[in-house]
């Protein structure tokens, strides 16, 4: 399955400002089952764009704009490919806590198991770990598989409920929150157990996806954990479902903190306001402009990276596109 994901972020600045510095991370993830294809980033005023990957391996635009401006426009553009998934089975081995224990002290995951900026054991989170039986038993995956449904069952998915910056209390509190306060909440749970598990920022093209409840058309966030002989497996407490090929990877990190797909400061005096618009499409065939370019799946494909101005084509498309919260 082929994905083409389009991307705008604008921000609105109440007063002129001037040298933004500005980070993005849209650029979906080349590893196991999918494969980055294309992808191309455009932002106006027009600025000289700069990569660079972090310690987890998730690329990283950065760009400034010096002069004065009262808007920042950013659109990503991406295409990618996604293999079909094995079945995940039902469980795992009887010996599968103690492969784990070995596996975590031959590795470096001690980031991924330590407490972080919005996944730690608060009074409330240990409260919910008492309530779902969050202890060690039967074995790592079953548990899990019943730890994602049951937090599925016990918060309600509420839009614009919490904010970007909201600590899993919040959520826990009002017991309902957003696909980022999910995350953060079974990370806490799973790293509660000394299962590494880390954050992932993507998107999600529900297609097939009966029962999911998180928007359509707007940016995604599970989590991942390490398992014995399976590696990182995802976990998606927001629609009940294990990571499968609709959920399309584009950073991963100790929690949100990390990997936000927008990230900058300014100089100057203003309010900010800022509106999302995220599009993403599935199709059985590689688009054409592309299809006598890709490579062999043991090759990687170049990703194209352009600086493109406020008359392309490309922004007065993305000008017409419905905007959406970030993050929801």
């Amino acid at each position: 399955m082929y994905y083409r994901i389009r991307h705008r972020t604008r921000y609105y600045y109440s007063a002129p400002v001037h040298e933004s510095l500005t980070e993005v991370r849209m650029h979906p993830r080349t590893e196991g089952r999918q494969r980055c294809l294309d992808y191309q980033l455009a932002v106006t005023p027009k600025a000289r764009v700069h990569v660079y990957r972090d310690f987890l391996g998730n690329s990283v635009h950065h760009f400034g704009v010096p002069a004065s401006h009262n808007e920042l426009n950013i659109m990503a553009e991406s295409v990618v490919e996604m293999k079909d998934f094995p079945d995940t089975p039902s469980g795992l081995a009887a010996d599968a806590w103690d492969e784990l224990d070995a596996e975590v002290k031959r590795g470096d995951y001690w980031e991924m198991i330590l407490p972080s900026k919005f996944s730690r054991p608060t009074p409330l989170l240990l409260e919910l770990v008492d309530k779902l039986g969050a202890v060690r038993r039967d074995d790592p995956l079953r548990l899990l598989r019943e730890l994602n449904t049951r937090l599925h069952d016990s918060i309600d998915y509420v839009p614009e409920t919490t904010t970007v910056d909201s600590p899993i209390d919040d959520a826990l509190k009002q017991r309902k929150g957003v696909c980022q306060d999910f995350a953060h909440i079974m990370i806490a749970v799973v790293r509660n157990l000394g299962i590494p598990c880390r954050y992932v920022s993507g998107y999600l093209h529900r297609s097939g996806i009966e029962h999911g409840r998180s928007r359509e058309n707007a940016t995604h966030a599970w989590a991942e954990a390490l398992l014995p002989s399976l590696g990182w497996v995802g976990f998606d407490p927001t629609n009940d479902l294990l990571a499968r090929e609709g959920h399309i990877r584009t950073a991963v990190g100790r929690d949100y903190s990390d990997v936000p797909p927008t990230r900058g400061v300014f100089k100057g005096d203003a309010a900010t306001a800022m509106a999302v618009a995220v599009s993403v499409t599935a199709s059985d065939h590689l688009p054409p402009e592309l299809a006598e370019l890709v490579l062999p799946d043991e090759q990687s494909f170049p990703h194209d990276v352009l600086a493109l101005n406020a008359t392309s084509d490309k922004m007065k498309e993305w000008q017409r596109a419905q905007e959406v919260q970030q993050q929801q």
